[in-house]
Parts: C-alpha cells; sequence; structure tokens
C-alpha cells in the first residue's frame, strides 16, 4: 500500500513560538521551514509514501517544499490545524478517492525514512490508527486507510482525543524518529541527539544549544 502523506504548515512568522528559549524570533522562521524541509525529503524518500501534499499558505515555505517534489495545497478554511488538514484530505481524495491517508507532524526533522515507513506498514492493519508523540500525549501521524475519513483531533492532549475517537494507538518500538516533534529547546536538543537531516543541522549550528 502507498499513502499520500497530508503534512500541515502554518505561517513561518507565527511557527514554533515555544522554541523562544533557544531561538529569537529571527531565527524561528528559519528553523521552523528546515524542520519541515527535512520532514518532506524524508517522507518523499519513504517506500510506503507515494506522495506529500503539504498544507500551507506561506509563500516561501509553498516555494521551498514544491521543489523538493511536494505539491502544495492552499489553506482555504484558515480554520486551524485539524480544519487544513481536513481540507487537504478532501483534495487529495476529490482526485484520488481510493487514497490510504496519513496526517504528518511539520516539525520531525529527524525523521527516517525506514522508520516512517515501519509505521505506516503497521496503520495499515486498521481502518484509522495513530502514533504517540515522543512526550506521550500528542500525535505525531494519524493515519486513515482508503474509504476512511481522517477525522483529525490534533491539539492538545491529542493522543487521548484520537484514542477515543476509535482510532487504533500502534505501540511501536524503535521508531524514535517519528515520534520526535519539536516545540520546545529539550525536543531540538532530543533531535539532535537522534541525528537530525541537513537543513535542520545547518541551522541548528548557528544556536548556541547546551549540552550540543
Amino acid at each position: 500500500m502507498l499513502w499520500t502523506l497530508v503534512i500541515p504548515l502554518k505561517s513561518l512568522a507565527r511557527a514554533k513560538s515555544r522554541l523562544s528559549d533557544t531561538a529569537d524570533d529571527g531565527v524561528r522562521p528559519g528553523l521552523a521551514l528546515a524542520f519541515a524541509q527535512d520532514t518532506v525529503a524524508a517522507a518523499l524518500a519513504c517506500p510506503a509514501v507515494g506522495d506529500v501534499a503539504v498544507v500551507t499558505d506561506d509563500a516561501l515555505a509553498g516555494r521551498e517544499l514544491a521543489a523538493l517534489g511536494a505539491r502544495i495545497v492552499p489553506d482555504e478554511p484558515r480554520g486551524g490545524l485539524n480544519a487544513a488538514l481536513s481540507h487537504a484530505a478532501a483534495v487529495v481524495r476529490s482526485t484520488r478517492p481510493e487514497s490510504a491517508l496519513a496526517a504528518l507532524n511539520a516539525d520531525l526533522p529527524a525523521l527516517r525514512p525506514l522508520e516512517l515507513a515501519r509505521v505506516l506498514d503497521a496503520a495499515a492493519e486498521f481502518p484509522r490508527a495513530f502514533l504517540a508523540d515522543a512526550a506521550e500525549i500528542g500525535t505525531t501521524l494519524l493515519a486513515a486507510r482508503e474509504g476512511t475519513e481522517l477525522h483529525p483531533a490534533f491539539g492538545r492532549d491529542s493522543r487521548a482525543r484520537h484514542r477515543a475517537s476509535g482510532a487504533t494507538e500502534l505501540p511501536l518500538t524503535e521508531v524514535d524518529s517519528v515520534r520526535q516533534d519539536v516545540d520546545t529547546g529539550e525536543d531540538l536538543r532530543a533531535a539532535l541527539a537522534l541525528g537530525v537531516g541537513p537543513r535542520t543541522a545547518a541551522a541548528a549550528a548557528r544556536l548556541l544549544i547546551p549540552g550540543q
């Protein structure tokens, strides 16, 4: 089974405000773009992924991610994360109704293609399935097989919300790169320890990060 990944990305100017302990206002947009570029590049290299659709209204991010091979879907609803994901899923399925879909966070700079393939292969066993983040509170991936609606419930306590919605939690180990999203300086240090992609590595090298 080949999956279409839907990756949401907010305006770079507003992205990653919780990284203010590590990166100032002038640096965070570049970091957010680097995270997204490394995430998309790794996703496109995954053998279980057929294509990637990024939903964003940020012009710079759209150009850079399209150059990597992603399809850019404008965030027409502008109603927040879950509305953006539902819109992008509808756009994808308007031309390919049989598509298996998975929503993936844009801030997984340590993402490994083969670990992502393991997660998607496990998700294929269920109508809807999700992977909890490293903090075991949020969600980094939500998958819906063909014929099943995505029904995203990202945001605060999304692990519990996705479980309550009937999605199956995937109890996988050794897929740390798919779990390690980056919201805080501590998250960034954890991702760097796993080994991030080249764009994030270059951006992070310009920061003074304790312990690195």
